[in-house]
């Protein structure tokens, strides 16, 4: 976990720095609850991004993320949330731009995680290491797409990545984008470090609120708690 450049951070937050740790073990299975107005989500960490899941295991167990918005609501795309900015925001605040201070290596993996709906990535500014931030987050909700379609955003990813050898879409992930849904135009772009395992309900409530033109929802959906799951 060396790229993570939270020393101080870490120093200050000791007891929860060596928890996380702890959870951080790849031989532990680990799935947070999000707690939320709106109801719960269940999410589970995924083993091959180590620096997202132990950054966000430490952010839970922090209690960091308690309070925050889910400030960007687009149907049909995402929910994004985990703004320090957005706890006790009015309703006029610009939201969007806040992190902690530090940012995460990119650990895109492609084609062993995509974009499909459920899948739970790490949000970014534009900067051409693709490094993510250090809190903010988004669930994709999305939209069927057909193999035309996956075709095209497949063609794209070798073109951004440059692999050795062609990825492709397995078999298993093309039945996820034309049956549930997702998001492939955002495929090698942005990490993805987990998926949604219960609350898709939730999901879709939280997208069919009224948002306005910043895509904020006009009725607050916060965050109340994550509670880490570990086996």
């Amino acid at each position: 976990m060396q790229k993570i450049k939270i020393f101080l951070f870490a120093v200050l937050l000791l007891p929860a720095f060596v928890t996380a740790q702890k959870w951080a073990d790849p031989t532990k299975t680990v799935h947070v609850k999000i707690q939320t107005t709106e109801g719960n989500i269940k999410v589970l960490l995924y083993d091959d991004t180590p620096e997202h899941k132990y950054n966000f295991i430490l952010l839970a167990k922090n209690k960091t993320y308690e309070g925050l918005l889910f400030h960007r609501v687009i149907k049909d795309f995402m929910l994004q949330g985990g703004d320090p900015q957005s706890r006790d925001a009015d309703s006029t605040k610009m939201l969007g731009g806040g992190g902690l201070g530090y940012t995460i290596d990119a650990e895109i993996r492609f084609p062993e995680h995509c974009h499909k709906r459920g899948a739970l990535a790490a949000a970014r500014d534009n900067n051409p290491q693709k490094a993510s931030s250090s809190c903010q987050f988004y669930i994709v909700t999305g939209k069927t797409a057909t193999d035309e379609q996956l075709n095209f955003f497949e063609k794209n990813i070798n073109n951004q990545l440059l692999p050795p050898t062609p990825l492709k879409y397995t078999d298993e992930q093309r039945r996820a984008y034309k049956t549930f849904g997702g998001a492939p135009h955002l495929d090698g772009s942005y990490t993805v470090f987990g998926e949604v395992v219960q609350g898709f309900e939730v999901l879709e409530k939280i997208q069919s609120l009224e948002t306005d033109k910043n895509n904020r929802p006009k009725k607050d959906v916060i965050i109340l708690k994550m509670k880490l799951i570990v086996k």
